[in-house]
C-alpha cells in the first residue's frame, strides 16, 4: 500500500494526492506528528531528513520532495500518464511547476505569515498584505498567458501542468485573491476545481481548518510553540517584500526555523 506523509494545508502535498487519484492508485494519508513545532518523529525523518511534507512509502521505496515523488510515479505507474508527450511541453510544464513551487508558493505562505500567525500588523502588515496583492496579480498574468488558448496547462487533458498550479490558485483564493473574474484562467480553475482528484482536496483543506484552532496559532508562536519554516523563496520573499523585521524578531524569539541538518 502507498503511504502519503501529508498535511491537508501542504500545497505540495496536494500535488501528490491529486497525481495518486487521477491515476487511480489506492493510498492511505498520515499526518507526522511535530512539524509546526520543528520537531518531526524520528521514524518519519529517516526518510524525510528535511522533516517536510510530502513524503511517500511505497514497498521498499522512500521518497521526500514532491516533484520526486511525482516524477517516481510517473515511472512506477504510467498509465495514465500525468506528462504531456512531446520534449517541448514537457519541459514547459515542469517549468510551470517550478515556478508554483517556488516563487508563487511564497506569496501565500508570506501571506499566512501575517494572517494567521501575526508576524506583522498594522501599516507594517497592511504594506506586506498589498505588495502580496501586487505580486499575486503579476503571475494570474502570466499564467494567463501561459494557459493561452488550451483547456489545460498539459494541453489537450488534465495533468502534471495543473495540478501544478490548482493548490496554489486556491491558497490565492483563500487569501482573497482570486484570478480576473471572466479570465481563461478562472475558468480554467472552476474546470479544474470541478475534478474529483482535485474536489477531495479542497474538502480536505476545508475539513482540516475546521478542525484547527488557527486563531490561535499566533500566540503558539509568540511562545516559541510553532516554528514555521523559512526557506529558500519563503525568506527571500519576506525580505524582498519589506518584512527584514519579521525575519529578525523570528531570530531574536527563536520562533522561526530553517532546514534542518542531515545526520
Amino acid at each position: 500500500m502507498i503511504t502519503v506523509y501529508e498535511h491537508p494545508l501542504s500545497p505540495y502535498a496536494q500535488k501528490v494526492k491529486i497525481a495518486l487519484r487521477e491515476k487511480g492508485l489506492a493510498f492511505e494519508l498520515t499526518q507526522p506528528g511535530g512539524l509546526g513545532a520543528g520537531g518531526a518523529a524520528a521514524e518519519f525523518t529517516d526518510f524525510s531528513p528535511r522533516a517536510e511534507v510530502p513524503a511517500l512509502t511505497d514497498g521498499e521505496a522512500r521518497i521526500f520532495d514532491s516533484t520526486i515523488i511525482l516524477e517516481y510515479l510517473e515511472d512506477a505507474y504510467p498509465t495514465p500518464p500525468m506528462l504531456p508527450p512531446g520534449a517541448a511541453d514537457r519541459a514547459r510544464v515542469r517549468l510551470l511547476e517550478e515556478v508554483m513551487d517556488t516563487h508563487y508558493e511564497a506569496i501565500n505562505w508570506g501571506l499566512s505569515e501575517i494572517r494567521w500567525f501575526r508576524r506583522a500588523e498594522g501599516a507594517a502588515a497592511e504594506a506586506l498584505f498589498a505588495e502580496a496583492k501586487r505580486q499575486t496579480d503579476g503571475f494570474h498574468s502570466w499564467l494567463e498567458g501561459q494557459l493561452g488558448d488550451r483547456t489545460w496547462f498539459n494541453g489537450e487533458t488534465f495533468g502534471w501542468g495543473d495540478l501544478s498550479v490548482v493548490p496554489y490558485l486556491n491558497g490565492s483564493v483563500g487569501h482573497g485573491h482570486p484570478p480576473p473574474v471572466g479570465s481563461k484562467l478562472a475558468a480554467w480553475l472552476a474546470r479544474a476545481n470541478a475534478r474529483p482528484s482535485v474536489a477531495s482536496c479542497v474538502e480536505e483543506v476545508a475539513a482540516s481548518a475546521r478542525a484547527s484552532a488557527m486563531p490561535n496559532v499566533a500566540e503558539l508562536v509568540e511562545k516559541g510553540l510553532f516554528k514555521r519554516e523559512y526557506r529558500d523563496h519563503r525568506l527571500e520573499w519576506m525580505i524582498k517584500s519589506g518584512g527584514v523585521d519579521v525575519v529578525v524578531k523570528g531570530l531574536e524569539r527563536r520562533n522561526i526555523r530553517f532546514a534542518p541538518d542531515f545526520i
